[in-house]
């Protein structure tokens, strides 16, 4: 796992920053009609003047810039030629590198008028990242995270995805430790002050099966019910998380 020197966490927060200017930018973007290739589009041309560049293009051969997934589609979705509809919700999923520091982010919106069931979907969602950003402390166990995020959520009905985790994050794209977003608290590898986590439920409506379609790459809910994602990239410390990836950081 990183422990990120002072020169590293200023380098991180710009990867962060970036991140999150262009996460807020494409959410503004999700309207009826709007292909996600455009999407794609505008998020590489916006990554690249901000100073940074997309991980996730040429990832394992990832073929984009950033993952746009639709409603039963829980992460990982290629942009295409889809467009977007009323009433779908959509999650994006943004990764940024800045001088050998690597980010990651993600949020679920909703298309125009969505229905009562999806603003739960996406409430709930939502609020199990926070509930699992608020057990983070150095010296506390990533069970105590994920224990955090699967109580909440389960309690509200909803299932929590177990083939898809969060992880640690920094001079590469994936680092120890793992953190499901399922677990028994106070077990796991302890978290060191100085880390750097990407903290990421999945949540579906339905079931927590899911399956990888033909492309490789597009995790849907067997089940064909929708699913959300929200994640943020935060710093350990010794009081909790410091969250690098807030919406209104200027890059």
């Amino acid at each position: 796992m990183t422990v990120a020197t002072p020169a590293e966490v200023d380098r991180l927060r710009r990867a962060c920053a970036i991140a999150a200017q262009v996460r807020e930018d494409l959410k503004g973007r999700i309207v009826p009609g709007v292909e996600t290739a455009d999407l794609d589009r505008h998020a590489e041309e916006l990554i690249g003047r901000l100073g940074g560049r997309s991980w996730f293009k040429g990832y394992r051969g990832y073929p984009a810039t950033i993952c746009v997934s639709v409603n039963e589609e829980v992460v990982h979705g290629i942009p295409g030629r889809r467009r977007l509809t009323e009433g779908d919700v959509v999650s994006l999923d943004i990764g940024v590198s800045y001088e050998g520091l690597h980010s990651d982010t993600a949020v679920s919106v909703g298309v125009g008028r969505i229905d009562a069931a999806a603003e739960r979907l996406l409430a709930v969602t939502r609020d199990a990242l926070d509930a699992g950003l608020r057990a983070v402390r150095a010296g506390r166990r990533v069970g105590d995270v994920s224990h955090a995020v699967q109580a909440f959520v389960e309690s509200n009905g909803f299932s929590v995805v177990r083939e898809f985790v969060g992880h640690g994050i920094g001079r590469r794209e994936h680092e120890d430790p793992q953190i499901p977003n399922y677990g028994e608290a106070g077990k796991g590898p302890e978290l060191v002050e100085g880390q750097a986590l990407a903290i990421e439920p999945m949540v579906n409506e339905g079931a927590a099966a899911v399956r990888v379609l033909e492309d490789g790459w597009t995790a849907v809910t067997v089940d064909g019910r929708r699913s959300a994602h929200f994640e943020h990239t935060v710093l350990v410390t010794r009081t909790g998380s410091l969250i690098l990836t807030l919406p209104g950081v200027m890059a």
